[in-house]
């Protein structure tokens, strides 16, 4: 314990011994992403945070005299998200757990003023990783939600048609997987072209990929429930929730990994690909009922 340290209650010191081990965690979760970054001045950039981590877990220590070892699990999270989403949203999420750990440090902080540094080392640290990071995938994310929305809102809205326009669920799923995937196609070639024609300096090829990735992937998911289910009717619900699990999961990427408000793009997408799939819904009741097709 530091020789000119104040009195430390019970429960400041256990403020402090988890703010130790918070630094000491990000501080191997920092050495291991530096391990794997193949950019040399991002690695060095990442080993310095590294070490400003560490030398915020010796201050803390000074006051605790005890020593704190690092949260293993958390370090294996946040490296299995680095390879699984990327360096962005792994490091963009921790930052925002740095974020509400600044609360703490402003309760230690009215009995240890000296650890207000720490907290403003912890915003000068997230301003060096937006500034340093340069990841393909964010580069291309563009061409993702470009994909995912046209398949989101054109699928949806097809299934919701043809569900009541043919009543046949082996037959929706049929008719909706030769749209989806011609779709596809068509959307990654557009998106191609598209690229070439701005001279963004985005590769034509590899934005048409992700786009047609993203585009079929959304396809598949939206589907199966029609190769599943006997019934029509629970094919589109089934379809429709799936529909919101993606937006879900997207738009929390996106929030995360590029610090965009999460509700008001979420109510977006989900607007849009639900409205139009209950236009397509009543389009297609009026088709059956006003042409009397049956299949």
């Amino acid at each position: 314990m530091q020789d000119n340290a104040p009195p430390i209650s019970g429960a400041l010191r256990r403020d402090l011994l988890t703010a130790q081990q918070n630094e000491i965690t990000e501080h191997h979760i920092y050495l291991r992403l530096a391990d794997r970054e193949k950019d040399p001045k991002n690695a060095e950039i990442m080993r310095h945070i590294a070490r400003d981590e560490r030398r915020h877990y010796d201050f803390f220590r000074g006051y605790t005299g005890a020593d704190v070892p690092p949260n293993d699990t958390l370090v294996r999270w946040y490296l299995f998200l680095s390879v699984a989403l990327g360096l962005t949203f792994s490091i963009k999420l921790m930052e925002r757990g740095e974020e509400r750990a600044q609360v703490s440090y402003d309760h230690i902080a009215e009995s240890i003023p000296e650890a207000r540094r720490v907290a403003e080392d912890e915003d000068r640290h997230e301003a060096e990783l937006i500034a340093m990071i340069d990841e393909e995938r964010l580069r291309y994310v563009g061409s993702v939600v470009l994909g995912l929305n046209d398949a989101l809102v054109e699928l949806t809205g097809a299934l919701a048609g043809l569900t009541l326009a043919l009543a046949n669920v082996r037959l929706i799923g049929m008719a909706g997987l030769i749209t989806g995937i011609a779709a596809s196609m068509s959307m990654a070639a557009s998106e191609y072209l598209s690229t070439k024609s701005e001279q963004s300096g985005q590769d034509p090829t590899k934005a048409a990929v992700y786009t047609g990735i993203a585009y079929v992937f959304t396809v598949v998911f939206l589907i199966f429930p029609y190769f599943v289910l006997g019934s029509y009717f629970g094919a589109l619900a089934w379809t429709l929730i799936n529909a919101i699990l993606i937006i879900v999961i997207f738009t929390y990427y996106v929030s995360v990994a590029q610090d965009v408000p999460f509700r008001r793009r979420f109510s977006e997408m989900a607007g849009i690909s639900l409205g139009v799939a209950a236009l397509s819904f009543f389009i297609g009741f009026l088709v059956r009922e006003f042409l009397g097709i049956e299949v």
